[in-house]
C-alpha cells in the first residue's frame, strides 16, 4: 500500500478556525513536578484550543517563567521554567492572558520529593525476570475490555489482548521471590490505545498514563511498592524511537518536524551496524534513523529540541513518581545519538546509581561494544553514554553453540572478545526474550541442552535476564503471538497452574527446580558478583571456567559430548589451585578432588569452595 505525505499531514491540522472557540486547557505535561531536583529547569507543554494566542503568566516564589515557545500548531504552548532550589512545594496558578486580561487559569503543583525513593541499580548479583504483562496473569477481569479503549480482550487471538494485568502480577509476586529472581522487567505498560495488535506495549499513545487495561498509574505504583516490599527491583521498558499512530500528538502535531516525515511510507532498514559504520552512506543512515518501524508506529524526531526535552523529562518523571529502579530503552541505536547521550547523562545526574540498559540488537561483538560507554571501538567517531548493553552476541553464541551439534568453542570465542567492552561484567545477558524464538524450541526441545544454556547464563559474566516461562519449558516460536504465550495458571479456568506447582510433565517439573536451585544459590555467591572470569579453550568437548572472589571460588565444567568425560586435575591446576574439597552445587554433595573428575554426558558440573 502506498502512502503519500498527506497520510502524515492529515493529522497536522492547525485548526485556524479554533480562535473563535472558547479557550481551554486539555492537558499539561508533565502533570506535576517536584522541587529540589538537581536540574532546576522544567518544560511544561500546555495543550488546548488556541492556547498559543494567549500570553502565560506565573507568580509563585521561586518559580520563574524564562521562555515561552510557540510552534506551528496554535493549540500548544511550551513553557520553560526555572525552579529555585529552595522553592516551597505547593500549587500555583498559570494565568493565560489576552490584551492584558486573564482569560483562563490552570493550577499546577510542585511536590516535595519522596526521600524514600532511592534507585538501587543492578549488579551481577541480580537476575531480571522479563514479563509481557498482557500474557502473564489476569488479576482483574473487569478491565479486560473498556469502553474508552479501542481493542477488547480476545484470548483466542494470538495477536490480540488476552487480559493480563498488573493485579495479576501483584497477586503472584511471591512466585518471583521463591523462584529466586531479584528484578522484574515488564514490557511497556504505558497506554497503547490502538485498534489492533496493542498488547505488546510498544505503540505508546500517552507517555504519562499506564494503560487502563493494566490497571492505570495507581496500580503500577502499587505493584512497584509491593515488589520493593519483597526486595524485588523493577525495570521500566521505554520507547523513544516511535509512538503509536493514535497518540494525541498525531491528531494535531505541535510542528511538522515532530515526526520524521517522508513523501511516502518508508520503513527503517532495521540494520543497526550502519550506525557504527564509518563508511555508511547518508541514504542508509537516514533509513535506519528516520524510517518508520511500521505504518502504525510513527518515527519521532529526537532532533526537535522540544520533543527531546519532553522525552527526557518523561523518564525522570516516572523514576521520581513511581520509584522504578531501572530503564530498558527499546531500539537504542535508532534515535538521534546526541539526544540519547543527553538523556543518559541527565538521568544519571539526577540518580547516579540508576540502572540503564539499551536494546542493541547486533550479532558481532565489535558492533555491540560500540554502544557501551567508553568503548575502545569508536568506528564512526561518535560516542555513546550508554552504561549497559543487551548482549546479543552472547544470545547468538549460546544458540549457535548448542542448537545442533554442540560446539562449545562458540561460547569461548564470544567471551574472548570482551576486550572490546569498557566493562563486559555490566552487560545484560540472556538466552531468549519477547522478540525471538524460545530457547527450548531453538535447542530442539532437548532438556540437557537447555540445562547447559541456563547454567552458562547464570554463571558467566554479566547480569542475567530470564524470559517468563523459560523455567517451565515454554517453547513458542514463529509469530510473536506464539512466542508470547500465556503463562499457565494466570487465568481462571486454566487446567493447570504453575503458581500452584501443577506441572504438565516431569521434564517441566525437573527444569523448574533446576532453575530455582541455581537462582537461589546465586543470592549467596560472592564469586558471581566478582569481575573476574578465567576460562580454558574447550578440550575434548569440555569447556571450563572459574569465577573467583577474595574468599570464594566457583568452577564450572560443561561437557558437550554424548559420552562421559574425565577431567585431569593437573590440566586444570589453574582452576583448582590448592583446594581439594568442593561442594557440588547441584547435588549439594561434597566432592573430594583426587587426580580425576568425571562429568556425565551433555551435563554441567558446578563446584564451589568458600574460605581461603
Amino acid at each position: 500500500m502506498k502512502y503519500t505525505i498527506g497520510f502524515f499531514l492529515v493529522f497536522f491540522a492547525f485548526n485556524s478556525f479554533s480562535q473563535k472557540n472558547k479557550l481551554e486547557v486539555e492537558r499539561i505535561d508533565p502533570p506535576f513536578w517536584w522541587v529540589g531536583m538537581k536540574n532546576t529547569q522544567l518544560q511544561l507543554i500546555v495543550k488546548g484550543k488556541s492556547i498559543s494566542t494567549t500570553l502565560p503568566s506565573i507568580s509563585y516564589p521561586g518559580v520563574h517563567l524564562k521562555e515561552v515557545v510557540k510552534l506551528q500548531s496554535e493549540n500548544y504552548l511550551f513553557l520553560y521554567l526555572e525552579i529555585d532550589p529552595n522553592t516551597i512545594p505547593g500549587t500555583f496558578e498559570i494565568d493565560f492572558l489576552k490584551n492584558g486580561k486573564t482569560k483562563l487559569s490552570q493550577k499546577y503543583t510542585l511536590r516535595k520529593r519522596n526521600s524514600k525513593r532511592k534507585a538501587q541499580g543492578l549488579s551481577q548479583a541480580d537476575v531480571m525476570y522479563l514479563i509481557m504483562p498482557d500474557r502473564f496473569a489476569n488479576g482483574d477481569e473487569s478491565n479486560d475490555s473498556m469502553g474508552s479503549m479501542l481493542e477488547a480482550a480476545d484470548r483466542n487471538n494470538p495477536d490480540g489482548r488476552h487480559g493480563g494485568d498488573l493485579q495479576g502480577i501483584i497477586d503472584n509476586i511471591d512466585y518471583f521471590k521463591k523462584l529466586g529472581v531479584t528484578t522484574i522487567w515488564l514490557n511497556p505498560v504505558l497506554e497503547n490505545n490502538m485498534p489492533a495488535y496493542s498488547y505488546h506495549g510498544y505503540a505508546i499513545t500517552d507517555h504519562y498514563k499506564v494503560d487502563d487495561r493494566f490497571g492505570g498509574n495507581e496500580k503500577y505504583i502499587e505493584f512497584i511498592e509491593k515488589a520493593h516490599e519483597e526486595d524485588l527491583k523493577v525495570i521500566m521498558d521505554m520507547v523513544f524511537n516511535h509512538c503509536g499512530l493514535n497518540h494525541f500528538w498525531l491528531k494535531d502535531l505541535p510542528s511538522k518536524d515532530w515526526l520524521n516525515q517522508w513523501d511516502e511510507f518508508t520503513r527503517t532498514n532495521y540494520h543497526n551496524p550502519i550506525a557504527s559504520d564509518p563508511h555508511a552512506s547518508n541514504y542508509d543512515l537516514k533509513k535506519l534513523k528516520k524510517g518508520w518501524f511500521d505504518t502504525s508506529m510513527p518515527d519521532l524526531n529526537q532532533n526537535n529540541e522540544h520533543l527531546s526535552k519532553y522525552l527526557i523529562q518523561n523518564s525522570i518523571w516516572w523514576i521520581e513518581n513511581a520509584g522504578i529502579d531501572g530503564i530498558r530503552m527499546d531500539t537504542y541505536p535508532y534515535p538521534a545519538q546526541k539526544m540519547m547521550n543527553k538523556w543518559v547523562d541527565e538521568v544519571l545526574n539526577e540518580y547516579p546509581y540508576f540502572y540503564i540498559v539499551g536494546e542493541t540488537w547486533v550479532e558481532e561483538v565489535s558492533y555491540e561494544s560500540y554502544w557501551q560507554k567508553n568503548s575502545k571501538n569508536r568506528g564512526s567517531g561518535n560516542y555513546s553514554s550508554l552504561p549497559t548493553i543487551s548482549d546479543f552476541p552472547i544470545y547468538f553464541g549460546v544458540k549457535n553453540a548448542l542448537k545442533e551439534d554442540i560446539d562449545l568453542y562458540k561460547l569461548h570465542d564470544v567471551l574472548a572478545q570482551d576486550f572490546l567492552y569498557e566493562d563486559p561484567y555490566e552487560n545484560k545477558v540472556f538466552i531468549d526474550n519477547h522478540d525471538v524464538n524460545r530457547c527450548f524450541h531453538e535447542l530442539g526441545e532437548d532438556l540437557d541442552k537447555l540445562k547447559i544454556a541456563l547454567t552458562f547464563l547464570l554463571t558467566t559474566r554479566g547480569i542475567p535476564q530470564f524470559f517468563y516461562g523459560t523455567e517451565i519449558l515454554m517453547k513458542g516460536s514463529g509469530p510473536h503471538g506464539e512466542i508470547r504465550e500465556d503463562f499457565p495458571g494466570g487465568w481462571k479456568g486454566d487446567v493447570k497452574s504453575v503458581f500452584n506447582k501443577e506441572f504438565e510433565s516431569e521434564d517441566q517439573e525437573e527444569i523448574f527446580y533446576f532453575v530455582q536451585k541455581l537462582l537461589n544459590w546465586r543470592k549467596s555467591s560472592k564469586a558471581i558478583e566478582s569481575k573476574n572470569l578465567v576460562h580454558f579453550l574447550p578440550r575434548e568437548g569440555v569447556y571450563a571456567y572459574k569465577r573467583e572472589a577474595e574468599d570464594e571460588k566457583l568452577i564450572v565444567f560443561i561437557n558437550g559430548n554424548d559420552k562421559e568425560e574425565t577431567i585431569n586435575k593437573e590440566k586444570y591446576k589453574e582452576l583448582f589451585g590448592k583446594q581439594t574439597e568442593f561442594e557440588d552445587i547441584l547435588s549439594q554433595k561434597k566432592v573430594i578432588l583426587d587426580n580425576e573428575l568425571t562429568i556425565k554426558p551433555k551435563s554441567v558440573l558446578l563446584l564451589e569452595v568458600k574460605g581461603k
